[in-house]
């Protein structure tokens, strides 16, 4: 028990444990809709709203507790907030809960996963530079992998156009939140990932509250089922708010390079939670099409030391 314990304090020393821990709960967050989905009569807005209802507080502490010593924030900042809150946590959250509803939870993080292909198309748009052959390269084994996989969901299911609905919904998500991780890099020059973090998720909580009031009445959630509740409970601390913390420790202990390849077990360890939990069947085309697109995303890397810095810094901020 001793060797254990001291395993544990060194790993939590070099940061490898929290980042495990951070790229857990990321995974974990399709696990629960899909689980609150089956648990009950609950539409895409109803749960988003238990989700982020529930992290507010979580959210508001972030701030505070992150504010300390820091400048006010200005009119301007307050309104680039907001829309980072409206892109990153609202909409692309919002989205990825619809698509959750007709496809496969290791089918969604896979195609979550590919926004950074979307961020460096975006940041060439921007800056108008043309993406080197290794990044096109890397971008197109991508998507080559992703097609994989969408392949089996198609067979399997039975329903393709379920599938592609679903599909184009978490694309959709993708393309907001890498919408969202764009425009981070500024706001990060004035405030502190985790400070930004938690002032995204609290505009964002009032949003998607504010929505839930204007169509549906507020008692509809309290008829519910308490696994419904639970769901949404497990979502918010363990797939919302910790992951937010837990990854800033470890950048701030094994770097952001580390933390950020530790990451790239997400995807991994959806499937295999959802095989385990839901029983979601994993074919040799799912697994060659998350290996295809693991050594994709790994090749993926920013043209210049700036843009590196900023893809790294945002890294506390992936909690969608």
């Amino acid at each position: 028990m001793n060797a254990l314990r001291s395993l544990i304090q060194r790993q939590m020393q070099s940061g490898a444990l929290y980042a495990v821990l951070a790229a857990l709960g990321f995974s974990f967050k399709a696990i629960f809709v899909k689980l609150a989905y089956a648990a009950g009569p609950v539409d895409a807005i109803s749960l988003l709203a238990m989700r982020m209802g529930l992290a507010l507080p979580l959210f508001a502490w972030l701030v505070w507790a992150s504010s300390q010593g820091s400048a006010p924030l200005k009119l301007g900042d307050g309104l680039r907030v907001c829309l980072l809150g409206l892109l990153g946590y609202y909409l692309a959250s919002l989205f990825d809960f619809y698509g959750l509803q007709y496809i496969s939870a290791g089918l969604e993080r896979l195609i979550l996963f590919t926004y950074p292909t979307l961020v460096l198309v975006f940041q060439a748009i921007a800056l108008r530079e043309r993406p080197s052959l290794r990044t096109l390269s890397a971008m197109g084994l991508c998507y080559l992998g992703l097609g994989i996989a969408f392949v089996h969901d198609v067979s399997v299911a039975g329903v393709g156009q379920q599938v592609v609905l679903g599909s184009l919904w978490v694309f959709a998500s993708a393309v907001t939140y890498a919408l969202y991780y764009s425009g981070t890099g500024m706001m990060l020059k004035r405030m502190g990932s985790m400070r930004l973090a938690g002032l995204c998720g609290t505009a964002s909580s009032l949003m998607v509250l504010a929505h839930y009031l204007l169509v549906a009445p507020v008692g509809q959630l309290w008829q519910l089922p308490g696994a419904v509740w639970a769901n949404a409970g497990l979502m918010a601390v363990f797939s919302t708010v910790l992951p937010i913390y837990w990854v800033a420790l470890a950048i701030q202990r094994l770097g952001p390079t580390h933390t950020a390849a530790v990451g790239n077990l997400g995807p991994v360890l959806t499937v295999l939670a959802s095989w385990a939990l839901l029983s979601e069947e994993i074919s040799l085309y799912q697994v060659i099409g998350l290996a295809v697109v693991l050594f994709a995303v790994s090749r993926l890397k920013p043209q210049s030391k700036k843009k590196a810095e900023i893809a790294t810094a945002t890294e506390p901020a992936r909690s969608l």
